[in-house]
């Protein structure tokens, strides 16, 4: 097998970061699962996961292609597969193309309700790469954007979107727009310097880590919306615990000045709270 073969889809990984699926799917699972209150037929499963695969595809596919230039002016990635050159823009709008074409051939699987919805999420995935250009609600967005994966699964196998269904995706964004904010440090001197816009540059840096307390907040009180709205039982509220202990843990790690376990705080914690919170659904269905 040649070079080409086995490297174009590692760098075709690495591009779209298909580690980071750990953030949202779990979650378009919990809300397949809170909307049927059972588990799902296996063909649910398959293709909401590919729905899910496609969506995040095409919407980091996008945002590198909208983002190559800036990427390029910024030491954090300059390294990354389109501004190091290991990665053309053509290849990129073809990976592209192809996510798109997954992720309809998914939608034509799953209710009529998401045949008819599915320009929804693409729409969002086309503007948020902008939005850093002209406000500092771009965190919000990206949350939001995240936030649909619940609700895009609860219609997916209900054809119905109950005000549960909102509050699951609320939580879910403001979560992705917490960590996001944290996440934005890494940034706040290039932005600056570049007239971008992000909650750190508008509100400071410790305005980010007060803006990231109040987002964590409100997503364990709509987890507990959720949950008052639904049938579910001690599991589902013993999640609820662990989510927000896994929040007050994420921002123990990090303080204004002392960013050193950032990383750690972003990927390792929050991919933990979905998986975490993931398994205490599945438990509290299987137990009912």
């Amino acid at each position: 097998m040649s070079d080409v073969a086995v490297g174009l889809p590692r760098r075709f990984a690495a591009l779209v970061k298909l580690e980071h699926t750990i953030f949202a799917l779990p979650f378009a699972y919990v809300g397949m699962l809170l909307a049927l209150g059972e588990i799902p037929a296996v063909a649910d499963w398959i293709w909401v996961t590919v729905a899910m695969v496609g969506a995040r595809t095409l919407a980091m596919g996008l945002n590198r292609l909208i983002d190559a230039e800036g990427d390029a002016r910024n030491p954090r990635t300059a390294s990354r597969e389109l501004p190091s050159g290991t990665l053309s823009r053509g290849q990129v709008v073809g990976l592209c193309a192809l996510a798109l074409a997954v992720f309809l051939l998914a939608v034509t699987q799953l209710d009529p309700l998401v045949r008819w919805l599915w320009p929804v999420p693409v729409a969002f995935f086309v503007v948020y790469p902008y939005l850093k250009r002209v406000t500092w609600l771009c965190h919000q967005w990206l949350g939001v954007s995240l936030g649909l994966a619940p609700v895009g699964a609860w219609a997916a196998v209900t054809g119905e979107v109950p005000w549960q269904a909102w509050a699951l995706g609320g939580a879910v964004a403001l979560w992705v727009a917490g960590f996001d904010l944290f996440y934005s440090l890494f940034d706040l001197e290039h932005d600056r310097a570049e007239g971008l816009h992000s909650w750190g540059v508008r509100w400071s840096e410790r305005g980010v880590f007060l803006g990231a307390r109040l987002h964590h907040v409100g997503t364990v009180s709509l987890l507990v919306l959720a949950g008052s709205g639904l049938d579910v039982g001690l599991a589902y509220w013993l999640g609820v615990v662990a989510v927000a202990g896994l929040l007050l843990y994420e921002h123990s790690l990090i303080r204004p000045g002392d960013l050193r376990r950032l990383d750690a705080a972003f990927f390792t914690v929050n991919g933990l709270i979905s998986i975490v919170f993931l398994g205490f659904v599945v438990t509290d269905v299987l137990l009912r």
